[in-house]
């Protein structure tokens, strides 16, 4: 009886074990699909403009393995994330291309048709909401991931600074 409660326990704790190994492994989700995204871009640049800054909007949604991967990507990386936080107001705008509807539609017109480079795509908006580049985000991919000195390098090179000069 004892050698099967051990078995029973074993069982249980490695079970624990794999439910939060998986759980780590997935990205949590950033994408708040409540919001209105046309809403959310208009109060980041209130932000943006109070502040100097750009808009980052990274389109996807939480159905997107690779829009989580990028949001978590950037959010681990202290480099990359202390030039977003310096430079940029990031929103997560929530879009999926089988339920755009009106308001998807309307966004996808807003972001000159961001859409056409698949997802997540980054769009930069100056501080007046003109989309100022589309940012491809499979150009800076690496295996499961994202390569930190490109990911860095785009950042860098969309600064208000970088552009202004």
């Amino acid at each position: 009886m004892k050698r099967i409660l051990s078995i029973v326990v074993l069982a249980a704790a490695l079970c624990f074990i794999a439910a939060n190994a998986q759980e780590q492994a997935t990205p949590k989700k950033v994408y708040n699909e409540d919001l209105n995204p046309l809403e959310q871009i208009d109060q980041a640049l209130v932000q943006a403009k109070a502040e100097g800054k750009f808009v980052v909007c990274q389109v996807g949604g939480n159905w997107c393995p690779w829009c989580l991967r990028f949001a978590d990507f950037i959010t681990n990386d202290s480099t990359i994330n202390s030039v977003i936080e310096q430079n940029f107001v990031y929103i997560h705008a929530n879009y999926h291309p089988r339920k755009a509807g009106e308001v998807g539609q309307a966004l996808m017109k807003r972001l000159n048709n961001a859409g056409r480079f698949g997802f997540p795509v980054l769009v930069i908006l100056d501080e007046q909401g003109q989309v100022i580049h589309i940012q491809d985000s499979g150009l800076l991919e690496e295996d499961k991931s994202y390569n930190k000195e490109k990911v860095l390098h785009f950042f860098q090179n969309w600064t208000p600074k970088a552009v202004r000069e």
